[in-house]
C-alpha cells in the first residue's frame, strides 16, 4: 500500500491536494514478483469459492486487462493457473471499460447456449506504465483484480445495455508504443517494441466523462423504461470521487447509494468495478433482487452502461 503522504516524498504533493482533487488517500501497488496473471488468477479463485463452482466447470475466461503479462495474452495463463481445463480463455482489451466491455461480451455467449458457466476477471497493473516523477497522473493509479462468475439463466439479470467508442478522442488517455527504430538489415530498419508511460489530460478526461457517463446512463434508462429512484445503487469506474459525485447528483441519487471504494485503491483501471461490487456483496449492501446502474469509461475512448438486477449470492 503507498500513500498520498509517501508519494509527496517522491513528488511535489501533498495528502490534502490528492483527495480534495480525486478522493484518493491510498492505492495498492504489486510487488516485483507480482505478476498481473497472479492478480488475476487470485480473483478468480475467490469468485469460483463464492459461487460454489470448481474451475473444471467453467465454459470461458475472460481476461479484462491493459497490462497483460505477454502480449500475446495472459487469460490463458489465468486458466491453467486455476486448472479450468474445459474453458477457453482469451483477453479483451478495452482499458477502464473493459470489465463493463467482458460482462456484456461474456453474457452473449451464455445467452446463445454455446456455453454455460463463465469467469469475468478485471485485472490491471497499471504501476508498471505510471511515470512515478509525474505529479498529474502517478497519485491517481493502483493494482488491483476483481472476478465474478455467471451461468446462464433464463433471467441472467441484464436488462440492458449500451456501449460506445470515440476513437477521434482516443488521444486524451494512451498508453502509447514507444516511437523509435533500429537497424535490421542494410538500409532496412524496423520498429522497437516497447512503450511509453502513461499519457493523460485530465481535464479532458473529466469533462468526457461527467458529460458521456450521464448521457449513456439516461438513454439506457429510458430504453428500459427505469426511472432513476427505483436504482439501489450506482455502480460506476471508480476513477475519481467527483466523477462519481457528479453522475450522482445528475440522477438526484443519494451519495449512500454510490457504491466507492476509490479512497483505499485508487484507479485500478478494469479491476475497479468488480473490487468494489465484490466488496459490497462480502459486506451485505448488494442483495439478491437489487438494482444496479453501471457504467465503465476510459481510453479509447471507450464508456458503456449495463443495468443490472443482482441475481448472486449475499
Amino acid at each position: 500500500m503507498i500513500t498520498n503522504h509517501q508519494l509527496g516524498q517522491r513528488v511535489e504533493t501533498s495528502d490534502e491536494w490528492i483527495r480534495s482533487r480525486t478522493g484518493i488517500s491510498t492505492r495498492r501497488v504489486s510487488s516485483p514478483d507480482q505478476r498481473l496473471s497472479d492478480l488475476a488468477a487470485e480473483a478468480g479463485r475467490s469468485a469460483l469459492e463464492m459461487a460454489g463452482w470448481s474451475a473444471n466447470s467453467l465454459d470461458l475466461v475472460l481476461l479484462a486487462t491493459s497490462t497483460p503479462d505477454d502480449l500475446f495474452g495472459s487469460a490463458p495463463a489465468v486458466q491453467a493457473a486455476l486448472g479450468a481445463s474445459n474453458a477457453v480463455a482469451f483477453d479483451l482489451t478495452s482499458a477502464c471499460s473493459g470489465f463493463l466491455f467482458s460482462l456484456v461480451t461474456a453474457a452473449q455467449y451464455l445467452r446463445t447456449g454455446a456455453m454455460r458457466r463463465a469467469l469475468v476477471i478485471g485485472a490491471d497493473q497499471l504501476s508498471r506504465f505510471v511515470d512515478w516523477d509525474d505529479r498529474r497522473s502517478c497519485v491517481l493509479f493502483g493494482d488491483g483484480a476483481g472476478a465474478v462468475a455467471l451461468e446462464a439463466s433464463d433471467d441472467d439479470g441484464l436488462l440492458g445495455f449500451l456501449l460506445r467508442s470515440d476513437g477521434a478522442r482516443g488521444g486524451v488517455l494512451n498508453l502509447p508504443a514507444l516511437d523509435s527504430d533500429a537497424p535490421l538489415a542494410d538500409d532496412a530498419r524496423h520498429r522497437r517494441g516497447g512503450y511509453r508511460p502513461i499519457e493523460m489530460n485530465g481535464q479532458e478526461v473529466y469533462k468526457f466523462a461527467v458529460r458521456e457517463v450521464p448521457a449513456v446512463l439516461q438513454c439506457l434508462l429510458e430504453r428500459c423504461a427505469v426511472s432513476p429512484e427505483t436504482i439501489d445503487w450506482l455502480l460506476l469506474h471508480q476513477a475519481n470521487q467527483r466523477i462519481l459525485d457528479a453522475v450522482a447528483d445528475r440522477f438526484a441519487i443519494p451519495r449512500a447509494k454510490v457504491l466507492s471504494n476509490l479512497a483505499h485503491y485508487g484507479n485500478t483501471s478494469a479491476a475497479t468495478i468488480p473490487l468494489v461490487l465484490d466488496e459490497a456483496v462480502r459486506d451485505g449492501k448488494i442483495q439478491p433482487g437489487h438494482l444496479l446502474a453501471s457504467s465503465g469509461f476510459g481510453a479509447g475512448l471507450s464508456w458503456g452502461a449495463a443495468l443490472l438486477r443482482w441475481q448472486g449470492p449475499a
